[in-house]
């Protein structure tokens, strides 16, 4: 299971009301976006209701991040979380609920308290999105999971599906076969639809990819799960695969459902419009990383933490 992450008490007297920038996010984006902030001079914190390092810490290899040919997830987000704390401090477990905008931003957290800030960074990022579909809340735990790197190693010598054939789907299948766990990969469309190289992996390993699929439902016997039912979209024909577990790798969504009375505004899916410099229509107000739909890369979310930092210490300082 995704673990869930909390302060100490100490750790959370330290939080101040006051900044200058308030981070919300800790994730490449929120992280970039402070060590930026903070260089500048700015007297800024980052707030994730987590643990720092987002979705980052999920994958199980990353290959594709300058400087590092191979590297795991974690240890990125590992090596991310300690640059930062070279330069500011970073509270883990802080959820922010809702968020005010007046003569100063006021952010209302869940445990009651508020901070006012002369400026916020948005940089929640994206949680994964459900299939809606019988069986998936009720297994939830039980066999039902969104992150191959928690849940692995329950399932070795095992049969599992992984829903949804796109690059993370292909990245979750690949890391399975490798720690001993038989992946079936489950795919809406009629092809494939990862990478290239991802393909050529899943072909050299012989991880079955099933394509043109609808998943109906998720069953399970003395709650656990015990396989999946999916329909042929070619034929309409209902199909049933018994398996251990199920891995659901369907999309993302972003987190933006605290900001719905703010007036910041987002498009028909929830994603902040920003300008080039990672501004909001408001003033003071920035985003950036999955949060804004622009990104879906590693490097692009931190490069867009770091232009929105500047974009603050422009408004902020040189402004005035």
């Amino acid at each position: 299971m995704i673990p869930q992450f909390s302060l100490t008490t100490s750790e959370n007297d330290n939080l101040e009301d006051n900044y200058e920038m308030v981070i919300i996010g800790g994730g490449p984006a929120g992280l970039s976006a402070g060590i930026y902030a903070k260089r500048a001079g700015l007297n800024a914190v980052i707030l994730d209701k987590n643990m720092a390092g987002g979705l980052v810490s999920e994958d199980p290899l990353i290959e594709n991040y300058l400087g590092f040919r191979s590297i795991s997830g974690e240890e990125l987000a590992t090596d991310f979380r300690k640059h930062a704390g070279e330069y500011l401090d970073t509270f883990n477990g802080i959820e922010v609920s809702d968020v005010k905008i007046d003569k100063k931003i006021i952010l209302y957290l869940t445990d009651g308290r508020i901070i006012n800030s002369d400026s916020i960074i948005i940089a929640t990022g994206t949680t994964h999105k459900k299939l809606g579909i019988k069986g998936e809340d009720e297994y939830f735990g039980k066999g039902v999971s969104y992150c191959v790197t928690c849940d692995a190693y329950l399932f070795k010598n095992k049969k599992v599906a992984v829903i949804g054939g796109g690059n993370s789907g292909a990245i979750a299948a690949l890391y399975l076969k490798n720690v001993g766990v038989e992946p079936v990969i489950i795919e809406f469309m009629p092809r494939y639809m990862c990478e290239k190289a991802y393909v050529d992996q899943i072909k050299e390993k012989n991880i079955q990819y099933i394509m043109n699929a609808q998943v109906l439902e998720i069953k399970g016997v003395s709650g656990k799960v015990s396989s999946i039912n999916y329909k042929d979209r070619a034929t309409n024909e209902e199909k049933e695969i018994n398996l251990d577990g199920v891995f659901i790798y369907v999309g993302l969504i972003p987190q933006t459902s605290f900001l719905k009375n703010t007036g910041i505004n987002m498009d028909s899916r929830g994603y902040i419009i920003v300008d080039k410099k990672m501004r909001t229509n408001i003033k003071y107000v920035y985003a950036a990383g999955d949060v804004t739909g622009e990104s879906g890369q590693i490097i692009i979310s931190a490069g867009q933490g770091a232009v929105a930092a500047l974009s603050a210490y422009e408004d902020l300082r040189l402004k005035k």
